[in-house]
């Protein structure tokens, strides 16, 4: 289907408007180096770790360059595209990071490179990397510098859009650092109210200690399940669910068929769910509360499910927070089992004491922290929006669809 060209802009080939860029490094064997990453999905370069010359041994590697379009050619099927800037001066990439300078009067290097984030610049390094999924599929630079892009001609327009979305990955990256910066603030207010060391006006009773096998019962989640039997039947909370935050989002399950009359142990509004197994000792027994009534449904292989025997020492909403806390998490660490994998005994969190305040103090702790995570999800929710309207304009302006005035 052929492209309706807007007025001012024309197609050229990449090899018309960028020029490759190789400046090769001498590796001494004595000197230390630092060489760069690219993320995918347009998530931008990082630096990695020092490195000998010596380890590096015959790997072919160059200075980085800056303000140039870089690309990983194993992965610019997956967006592994950015650009380089004074901050990666003095770092080095290897063969597998082709750079490119923009060709002057030609285009500009911001441009091309929020090109390459769109859906067309996404589907253009596809075609010029064939074979297979993954380490297979790599980018061919020859095929690179043939691909035919639709530009402005006038490099002036080029910079205008730039500097529109430049101005919104501002707005953006202000937005993401205030979300941080929630996001420790709730962490303080966690430590201090879920240990007692700030105590809320009106409490001041002693808190109970008390081990988790005492307040409750642990039980399994799905068992002899095959694959064929997932994506169809009754709704099951997934560990990725489980994962993702302290409470379960009922709109986030998955399904899993059952035959007639199948034993397995489903869940209900107070329980509590830990994830057993992960790939770092960190995020081992992650845990989520599920704080709305339910019909029917299960839990995933992977996790298991605590439930109270009753509220009267420990209330769900207040275990969301307590189960997330730095003392908790801390005690399950040194829990933890593997090497390339770490696991945990449901029997041994069972062991695991805390120490408890009334319920009603309980009920205030839950009430402010609460309040603190909502704040944190507008955030999040408003990060999401603008990057998703951003993406909308890019897809606009970068093909023309809306022009600036220059």
């Amino acid at each position: 289907m052929n492209e309706c060209v807007p007025n001012g802009w024309g197609k050229f080939k990449l090899k018309e408007i960028l020029k490759r860029v190789r400046n090769p490094v001498e590796v001494k064997e004595d000197a230390v180096y630092r060489e760069i990453g690219i993320r995918s999905h347009g998530k931008g370069i990082f630096h990695k770790e020092e490195i000998t010359g010596e380890k590096l041994g015959n790997k072919s590697v160059f200075w980085v360059e800056p303000n140039c379009f870089i690309v990983n050619i194993v992965f610019a099927w997956e967006l592994a595209v950015a650009k380089t800037t004074s901050y990666e001066s003095g770092f080095i990439a290897s063969h597998r990071f082709p750079m490119y300078q923009a060709k002057e009067g030609k285009s500009n290097v911001d441009f091309i490179t929020y090109f390459f984030n769109t859906s067309k610049g996404k589907y253009l390094l596809n075609l010029a990397s064939p074979g297979g999924a993954g380490r297979n599929k790599t980018l061919g630079q020859g095929d690179f510098l043939e691909l035919e892009v639709m530009i402005p001609k006038d490099v002036d327009e080029q910079l205008k859009i730039a500097s529109i979305l430049s101005t919104w990955d501002k707005a953006i990256e202000l937005k993401e650092k205030l979300v941080e910066q929630k996001k420790e603030q709730k962490k303080g207010l966690m430590q201090k109210l879920l240990t007692g060391e700030v105590r809320l006006l009106g409490f001041d009773g002693k808190w109970k200690k008390a081990k988790l096998g005492d307040l409750g019962k642990s039980y399994n989640g799905l068992s002899g399940k095959k694959a064929e039997d997932f994506g169809k039947g009754k709704p099951y909370i997934p560990y990725k669910t489980i994962f993702a935050d302290s409470k379960i989002d009922l709109k986030l399950m998955d399904f899993v068929a059952l035959d007639k009359g199948e034993k397995q142990n489903t869940a209900k509004y107070g329980d509590i769910f830990f994830t057993t197994s992960s790939e770092t000792r960190n995020e081992v027994a992650m845990s989520s509360v599920l704080l709305d009534e339910v019909n029917e449904v299960y839990l995933n292989s992977f996790c298991f499910g605590y439930r109270l025997n009753n509220f009267d020492f420990l209330i769900p909403e207040f275990a969301r927070f307590l189960f997330r806390s730095r003392n908790f998490r801390s005690q399950v660490f040194k829990l933890a089992q593997g090497s390339t994998r770490f696991n945990i005994s449901k029997n041994e969190v069972m062991k695991i004491s805390v120490q408890l305040p009334s319920v009603e103090e309980q009920k205030e702790i839950a009430l402010i922290l609460n309040k603190a995570d909502k704040e944190v999800k507008l955030l999040e929710k408003q990060v999401k929006e603008m990057k998703e309207q951003k993406n909308g304009l890019m897809q606009n302006l970068l093909t023309g669809k809306i022009r600036v005035k220059v």
